[in-house]
């Protein structure tokens, strides 16, 4: 009889471990996301981003001008969503409507702040896609739309919804910036 009952309690520890370590009570809170990670992001094409005129920009730093590059702020939410910034997360990106016009916008908003169960947060939400070594990011708010440089330097960065059309990139590079 003592022997059945230490295999329950065996069989019991098991379950509680397995309860207490599966991956669904495990999952981040959908309230609060998780640290903030910094990183480089450049295009295929090698156009890092920096800011001008309040305005993210992608081309080729060189030089004295390397110090202008920003670094992209990552708050990953779940598996594939994120919010993106810069400026230590204090300027969010984030995808805006106007009529048939999709438009990239940076807004003063704290990247911890946001939450993907506000309705009014999902413009900040992207969809990070890897391919390989690349990554691409479709907005949350705006299905079908890509972030995306121009194939010449110094253009702002934007949206597409022809991600495999040859005038735009939207295959990027990302490495946590040490």
């Amino acid at each position: 009889m003592e022997l059945c009952s230490r295999r329950y309690r065996h069989l019991i520890s098991l379950l509680l471990f397995l309860l207490c370590h599966s991956e669904a009570a495990c999952r981040p809170s959908r309230r609060r996301p998780c640290k903030m990670q910094a990183f480089r992001i450049w295009d295929i094409n090698q156009k890092t981003f920096y800011l001008r005129n309040n305005q993210l920009i992608a081309g080729y730093l060189q030089g004295p001008n390397t110090k202008l590059e920003e670094k992209i702020d990552m708050v990953t939410t779940d598996l594939h969503n994120v919010f993106l910034g810069i400026h230590g997360g204090k300027l969010c990106l984030s995808c805006i409507k106007s009529g048939d016009d999709i438009k990239l916008q940076l807004e003063e908003v704290n990247i911890t702040d946001l939450s993907m169960s506000k309705e009014q947060d999902k413009r900040f939400t992207f969809i990070r896609s890897e391919k390989g070594p690349t990554t691409s990011f479709e907005s949350a708010a705006c299905p079908g739309w890509f972030l995306c440089t121009a194939l010449e330097a110094d253009r702002p960065v934007s949206f597409t919804n022809k991600p495999e059309e040859p005038l735009t990139v939207t295959k990027f590079y990302f490495q946590e910036d040490q």
